[in-house]
């Protein structure tokens, strides 16, 4: 899986402790998530969307849709 999740969050100019904190996980989530380590919920996937003001499909990239690109 790939994110888009720090480019997104850079538009705001949130860190990924201001991030963390709008969804209520740890800092360290965030992390995981940006380095593709970790794959979310589809309630966290949804809140981050919403907080960074995007789709879901504009932030996650799933392994299959990446070998299509």
């Amino acid at each position: 899986m790939y994110t888009r999740i720090k480019e997104f969050r850079a538009r705001f100019g949130y860190t990924q402790a201001d991030l963390a904190a709008r969804v209520g996980v740890r800092r360290e989530t965030i992390v995981f998530l940006e380095k593709g380590k970790y794959n979310p919920s589809l309630r966290l996937a949804r809140q981050i969307s919403q907080v960074l003001n995007t789709s879901i499909d504009e932030l996650f990239l799933f392994d299959d849709e990446e070998n299509s690109l």
